[in-house]
């Protein structure tokens, strides 16, 4: 059997809301920079059931910028 097709980028928050929900992605690397923009979509809202099945892999922060990698458990 081949390998599988990798899944188009999300294009927003509910998109890899949906994603997560679905159980399609196996790792996610996350760049949280402090910024306060005022409005806008939550990127883990909504996706309480989806995101336990994941842990932090891995997380290396600065003053900067926070990555964060997590994998399917």
């Amino acid at each position: 059997m081949g390998r599988q097709p990798a899944l188009p980028p999300p294009r927003g928050p509910a998109t890899l809301q949906q994603y997560l929900r679905a159980g399609l992605i196996d790792e996610l690397h996350l760049a949280i920079v402090p910024l306060l923009v005022g409005r806008g979509e939550r990127l883990l809202d909504h996706v309480e059931e989806g995101i336990e099945g994941y842990r932090v892999a891995e997380m290396i922060s600065s003053p900067a910028v926070t990555h964060a990698r997590l994998v399917r458990r």
